[in-house]
């Protein structure tokens, strides 16, 4: 839609007057033109440009109430078509081959500094776009960073969506659980499940600690807790001083498929650490002087 202007590349065109000028200039924009009336043949409002679209085609959509959009870029052209469920296509010669997109809206908003076309109703429902402003690039991609996690958290408990709850509470069960087990143990084999459940007890204490409270305290509360049969309490660490809460009624939760895999890793890294029972040490480089 930009070759309303004479554009030769690589060569040289002489002409005697300026009339010959502009009978060249009126055969381009004759073939313009023509192009423009293929892409009205297909019956479309809004036109989509990944190049850009000059003065003459523009004022030609304009006149025939279609809206044109310039300088696309092509994986959002992608994405468009495919929730709207249109085609991408460079020709416009048979307009029943093509599939056209719809949707209910298309304004213009103004995010800031930015002007941006918005595409509301779409074919896919469920389709939408998140827009991330920050001061910095730091802050920015930090912000980027963080929604990615949100969302592939999100994914995958779509895909298993079974949960557990928060705040130190399952872990505090899988440690009381342990604990039991432990008993039935004989020999030594005891200790290595005692400190499987010790090692659980340290997540819930992480948390404390992290959250600048008195992880001692709120960790033998919580213990006390779950020993009492309140297996749905864990660690608020929201309240002022920290507490001991029910995760259901403050709607804590965590994916199983993540805790479930997070508990399976440093399990099999642990075994991997006391597999090694020897450490060859190699022989220091020696030092050549230049």
């Amino acid at each position: 839609m930009d070759t309303d202007k004479v554009k030769i590349f690589g060569a040289r065109v002489k002409v005697g007057s300026t009339s010959k000028l502009a009978e060249l200039e009126k055969a381009e924009k004759d073939k313009m033109k023509a192009k423009v009336e293929k892409i009205k043949a297909h019956g479309v409002n809004c036109f989509i440009n990944r190049q850009l679209i000059y003065n003459w085609p523009e004022q030609l959509f304009t006149d025939a109430g279609i809206m044109s959009i310039e300088h696309a870029d092509f994986d959002g052209i992608e994405r468009l078509a495919l929730v709207t469920g249109g085609e991408i296509t460079s020709t416009f010669d048979h307009p029943e081959q093509v599939q056209l997109g719809h949707c209910d809206l298309i304004e213009e908003v103004i995010i800031g500094e930015d002007t941006l076309v918005k595409f509301s109703g779409v074919g896919a429902g469920e389709a939408c776009t998140i827009v991330l402003r920050g001061a910095t690039d730091q802050l920015l991609d930090e912000a980027e960073r963080s929604l990615h996690d949100a969302l592939a958290v999100l994914s995958q408990t779509v895909k298993e969506p079974r949960t557990t709850l928060g705040g130190g509470c399952a872990e505090m069960v899988m440690a009381k659980a342990v604990e039991g087990a432990a008993t039935r143990v004989e020999g030594k084999k005891q200790m290595a499940v005692s400190s499987f459940a010790t090692a659980l007890r340290q997540l819930p204490t992480i948390l404390a600690d992290n959250a600048g409270l008195d992880s001692g305290e709120l960790v033998a509360r919580l213990r006390k807790a779950i020993y009492d049969g309140m297996t749905t309490y864990g660690l608020d660490l929201m309240s002022p001083g920290g507490g001991v809460a029910d995760m259901r009624d403050l709607g804590v939760v965590e994916s199983y498929k993540l805790k479930k895999a997070v508990v399976s890793s440093a399990s099999e890294a642990a075994e991997l650490l006391l597999r090694v029972d020897d450490i060859i040490r190699a022989a220091p480089r020696r030092r050549e002087r230049a």
